[in-house]
């Protein structure tokens, strides 16, 4: 008998919960989709370009970017891991995928938002290149004033690939 009820209480709670939960989700203003897609676009733009100072500044002073080889603590330190970065390499095609899915803006409270979306890239070393790259991307953005910021950023990258050889000339 007592289980039943341990049941039935439990039952309860969770179709309450649900409904509670699914009311925290706020659909996210248009114009915050609007805003991280110039956002985005300079970050874009700064990535090509080979500005470490930009990029940074998309970022809080406190944040934190996990990439494939580990966390990177804080905006000094990012800035300094595009510096060397930039170095190696050159990218001469960085998009941010902006379809009706990506980015997908999860939700939002108060000051912060969370998204997710997909990420290509061209880049170009010294010895090799050009490779295709791709993958996805986690933020949670913070407002300080009117200007979203990078709180946390994470990415994947799911392919590294050539472009195919091009076709041999036929000979005669």
């Amino acid at each position: 008998m007592k289980i039943r009820i341990l049941l039935a209480l439990a039952g309860l709670a969770v179709s309450f919960a649900v409904p509670t939960f699914a009311q925290q989700t706020n659909a996210p203003d248009p114009k915050l989709r609007e805003q991280f897609f110039t956002d985005t676009k300079k970050f874009d733009d700064a990535f090509v370009g080979g500005d470490a100072a930009a990029l940074a500044a998309h970022y809080m002073e406190d944040a934190v970017l996990v990439n494939d080889d580990g966390p990177v603590y804080g905006r000094e330190a990012i800035e300094k891991l595009y510096e060397n970065l930039f170095k190696m390499v050159r990218f001469t095609k960085h998009l941010s995928a902006f379809d009706q899915y990506s980015p997908h803006i999860i939700g939002t409270a108060d000051n912060e938002a969370w998204a997710t979306g997909e990420w290509t890239q061209t880049v170009q070393g010294q010895d090799f290149g050009p490779l295709e790259e791709k993958g996805y991307w986690t933020c949670i953005y913070a407002r300080e004033g009117d200007v979203w910021k990078v709180r946390v950023n994470t990415w994947n990258r799911l392919k590294v690939y050539s472009p195919p050889p091009p076709e041999p000339a036929e000979t005669k």
